[in-house]
């Protein structure tokens, strides 16, 4: 009967590690745990590859002029409140106004035709033809050729003289003429149209396809009236805005704005400048984002919670959902600062980090109010276990070829 024997080893192919190597270890770990110490409490992350900075330097900022000038203001119910209020579109109905220009004035430049009647049988224009017996003769008309008002605001009427036109309405210049003629002609009658608009019309330029000068006629004074006349816009419509100017007044609007609203498709005035402006805003996302690039919006403007999801989201491996950030420059009565501010820029403007924290539930509904303005910088920080992460990665490929090559007994 054969025993069952345990088998035996061959205990050559096995290295007992000495006490030495364990106490090498136990060093090598000491010392990373030191050095996590060492960087946190000194600084030293900055030595290591990184994306921007991280929380704690952008609120703690060491030099007090510059703490004294930069803001940082943390997001709620309350600043979105007053950003967007200051923010708050001023209607071209608002501005511009909706009324109607009851009866247009000549100017100088206009091209005026005056048609006279005159009561028979005694005519002072032309003759009229005589009439058997006593049937009654018809009053007969005479049409003057088509003249242009003189840059004296002047025109010229046979028997009449010299006609003041411009600064008129075509009704004033009617009974101006009748008045000339009262003595002379028999029971005048004046009917005066304008054949050629050149004074009462608006100018369109900008990103139009045919930039023209639209003349202001009833029926075709509005402001989709003069973009249509220009044969529309050259872009998307919700990337463009229209500016008016008008005498030393500028405003502004979103297109997208003006066609969803028809009260902002106002009545134009003589001598008004609609310009079509190709303005893509932008925001540009950095850090701890999915992408790190500038994104395009709407006119109409978007919220940061459409630009977290535009610029990717938050990176789960590496963010600090607490440390997400947005600099920009505002007005110095834009908000009520935490703190007077020292400095601003040549245009009045103060540096400004606005702070959410997103690990608070209640950041989500502050997001979704909250403006985007064109050239804002979104900065996601690096949470603190990263940094960490990447020092013992340099750590460890420092440690590493020691340890294996101590363990092979060279």
């Amino acid at each position: 009967m054969t025993s069952l024997r345990a088998p035996q080893r061959n205990c050559t192919n096995y290295r007992v590690s000495r006490p030495a190597d364990f106490a090498l270890m136990r060093r090598m770990f000491l010392l990373m745990a030191l050095s996590i110490d060492l960087l946190a409490l000194t600084g030293c992350a900055e030595f290591l590859p990184g994306i921007g900075p991280s929380r704690r330097q952008i609120e703690h900022v060491p030099s007090p002029p510059i703490a004294a000038a930069i803001q940082v203001i943390d997001i709620d119910d309350s600043v979105s409140r007053q950003l967007l209020a200051q923010r708050r579109l001023r209607m071209f109905s608002e501005t511009l106004g909706n009324r109607h220009i009851s009866s247009r004035t000549v100017g100088s430049g206009d091209v005026l035709e005056v048609t006279i009647w005159e009561a028979s049988p005694a005519t002072l224009f032309g003759f009229a033809p005589a009439a058997a017996n006593s049937a009654i003769l018809p009053s007969r008309s005479t049409t003057l050729p088509e003249q242009v008002v003189d840059d004296d605001g002047l025109i010229f009427v046979p028997f009449g003289g010299r006609i003041a036109a411009a600064g008129k309405t075509l009704q004033a210049i009617e009974a101006e003429i009748v008045s000339h003629l009262a003595q002379k002609a028999n029971q005048p009658e004046v009917l005066v149209r304008m054949t050629h608009n050149l004074s009462s019309n608006v100018t369109v330029v900008g990103e139009v396809n045919a930039s023209t000068r639209v003349p202001l006629v009833p029926g075709n004074e509005r402001l989709l009236d003069a973009l249509a006349a220009a044969a529309g816009v050259r872009q998307p419509v919700n990337k463009m805005t229209i500016q008016v100017t008008r005498a030393n007044n500028v405003y502004s609007l979103p297109l997208e704005t003006i066609i969803r609203d028809p009260e902002q498709n106002v009545p134009l005035q003589p001598g008004d400048v609609v310009t079509a402006l190709f303005q893509p805003y932008s925001f540009t996302a950095l850090g701890a984002t999915g992408k790190n690039e500038e994104v395009n919006f709407e006119t109409q403007g978007i919220t940061l919670a459409q630009a977290l999801a535009r610029s990717g989201g938050l990176i789960d491996s590496r963010s600090n959902a607490r440390g997400v950030f947005i600099f920009r420059f505002e007005p110095r009565d834009a908000l009520s600062w935490p703190r007077e501010p020292t400095l601003t820029t040549a245009e009045g403007m103060v540096p400004a980090v606005f702070r959410i924290d997103l690990s608070d539930p209640r950041s989500f509904f502050f997001i979704q109010s909250f403006p985007i303005e064109n050239k804002d910088i979104l900065y996601v920080s690096n949470a603190p276990i990263n940094e960490v992460q990447k020092f013992l990665n340099v750590l460890f490929t420092v440690a590493y070829p020691v340890l294996a090559v101590k363990q092979v007994g060279f």
